[in-house]
């Protein structure tokens, strides 16, 4: 048993600047922060050719880096690393922007003598998995992550003990309920994935049964639980090659792997993840869209998998072609993105409609620049949680927690089970939306899960002969498709299907839109006030084919009509 909790407070001895905040506070929680890291850097490692395309590459590896960086400022000795930077406690009862924080920022460890073998091996399987992103860019770099990996597993395998025992005061936010045996498979597999030192392949085959690899069937992936990852990834080593010597009990991992993915497709003989009426994936109460996005990563990553070795997914209740797979994980991506009953994007930032008021104290109070004055802790609470307006700073691209199990989703920065954001959530996007980004792209068109430059500020120029004018030339049905109130006025989503008619391929369209009064997606804005042309991603109009743009505004209708075409 530990004897006490090892809390140092350190504001000289420690440089422990960079990392990440969890979610919507000011801690640095070591476990979910490294399991974020890992996931980017899963991400990279499978969709690089796809992040490359899309020019995200060295954002990607910075916010990795951002990462790894405080990570070995935190790995000072072998056995000794630094897992937190403030409690949970003391944060909450302050809702203070970063620029104003008067919390303690207390620094934990774990030692030999306080163990804490979940968050030490997730921050060797972060480290081991980054150094392989960082590989072909920075081979120094990557040596240097690989040379903390190494220790890091050892550490935690040697002196083995949950974190939570040691640093309790985790214990409410981020307790290990599945204890360190996943963590510890997890960082070895990673460990042979960038080595192909075979010692680690031999510790995920003997330590199989004992540590639960091949023993549990899991329906959930997370920071928390890794079986379901651990078993995908090793699923890998039998596609790939160089694990013959351990092939009979990385079938075994494999079969776990393929019982989870059973599940979220609902062919597991009725042992399945369950679902909303809308499609969502439902694994928990609180921040469900966390394990929405894991899970969709992994079905994502598995599609690859199968694809490499020309088989299918088979499941009690039918097989699954990759393609089927990744259309599953396409499915669960587009209700995040809006396709779903609420028509809300649950990406902060992205599309028309989605929540304004995210539990996040950066978002929810003015920037330094607005407000230049100190907020306290009391005096963000009576003045920034409790308001009813939206947040006055957009927090673009985090995931919020999202709807419950019938759908339904309050926009309320009270509801942080709803409205806050978190880095375990945000992290397997990136991979996700890689290899969808990728699959739209091999099909010709638009790059679906990427910034489209259609912003109602983009411009776009033709080239050709001068369009002639002619009212014909298409056909728009207006329909409303939602509405909402806001500050005591309706507005209202404005959908227009625009068809070609005139009987000719069109190659360049201009639109005049007037009375138009609020933000607009689909069409790329001229010069001229109010003229509009075809989007970037759409070249040709065919003979009776179609595309919709959207509005947002209140008050009536915008009057559309043709300028010119050919």
């Amino acid at each position: 048993m530990v004897a006490s909790i090892n809390l140092i407070e350190v504001p000289c001895q420690v440089d422990l600047v960079g990392g990440y905040y969890d979610a919507g506070d000011h801690v640095k929680f070591g476990l979910p922060m490294a399991y974020a890291v890992t996931m980017l850097s899963w991400s990279v490692i499978e969709f690089e050719k796809e992040i490359v395309d899309a020019g995200q590459l060295e954002f990607a590896l910075d916010a990795i880096r951002w990462g790894t960086d405080y990570f070995v400022k935190a790995h000072r000795q072998p056995d000794l690393l630094w897992v937190q930077v403030g409690d949970g406690d003391s944060d909450h009862i302050c809702w203070e922007r970063a620029e104003d924080m008067t919390t303690p920022r207390t620094a934990y460890k774990v030692d030999c003598e306080h163990p804490g073998s979940e968050v030490a091996a997730e921050t060797a399987a972060a480290m081991a998995a980054a150094s392989i992103a960082f590989r072909p860019y920075d081979s120094k770099y990557s040596d240097l992550l690989l040379l903390h990996a190494r220790q890091l597993f050892s550490f935690a395998d040697t002196y083995r003990g949950r974190y939570d025992d040691s640093v309790h005061s985790v214990r409410k936010y981020y307790p290990s309920s599945t204890g360190y045996s996943d963590e510890l498979l997890w960082a070895a597999a990673w460990l042979f994935e960038a080595t192909d030192d075979k010692f680690y392949l031999n510790y995920v085959a003997q330590n199989a049964v004992v540590l639960g690899g091949t023993g549990w069937a899991v329906t959930e992936f997370s920071w928390d639980n890794k079986y379901a990852g651990l078993q995908v990834l090793l699923a890998k080593v039998l596609v790939r090659g160089g694990g013959e010597t351990c092939n009979a009990t990385l079938n075994q991992y494999k079969a776990k792997a393929e019982f989870f993915l059973c599940a979220c497709l609902q062919k597991n003989n009725g042992d399945n993840v369950e679902m909303t009426p809308g499609g969502l994936l439902y694994f928990h109460d609180w921040q469900n869209l966390q394990y929405v996005s894991s899970a969709a990563f992994l079905l994502a990553v598995y599609s690859n998998y199968l694809r490499m070795a020309n088989a299918n997914l088979v499941c009690p209740d039918g097989q699954i072609t990759p393609d089927m797979l990744l259309k599953f994980a396409e499915s669960q991506a587009d209700y995040i993105l809006g396709k779903n009953p609420k028509s809300i994007s649950y990406l902060v930032g992205y599309g028309w409609n989605y929540p304004t008021h995210v539990h996040h104290r950066g978002a929810s109070v003015p920037s330094i620049f607005e407000l230049p004055s100190a907020v306290g802790c009391i005096d963000g609470f009576d003045y920034w949680y409790v308001n009813k307006d939206g947040n006055p700073n957009v927090i673009e691209g985090a995931l919020v927690g999202g709807p419950d199990l019938k759908d339904e989703f309050h926009d309320d920065r009270c509801k942080y089970e709803q409205t806050e954001p978190s880095i375990a959530g945000n992290a397997p996007l990136v991979g996700l939306f890689a290899a969808l980004d990728g699959l739209e792209g091999d099909k010709g068109h638009s790059p679906k899960y990427s910034t489209p430059d259609s912003s109602p500020g983009s411009e776009h120029k033709s080239a050709g002969p001068n369009p002639k004018p002619n009212e014909a030339a298409v056909e728009f049905v207006h329909t409303i498709t939602n509405t909402w109130k806001y500050q005591g006025e309706d507005y209202y989503r404005h959908q227009v299907a625009v068809k070609n008619t005139c009987g000719e391929r069109i190659t360049y369209l201009k639109l005049k839109i007037e009375n138009l009064a609020g933000p607009l997606w689909g069409l790329s804005q001229t010069q001229e006030k109010k003229m509009y042309e075809l989007p970037p991603w759409l070249q040709v109009l065919e003979p009776g084919a179609g595309f919709v743009f959207v509005y947002i505004q209140g008050g009536p209708q915008a009057a559309v009509s043709v300028v010119a075409f050919h």
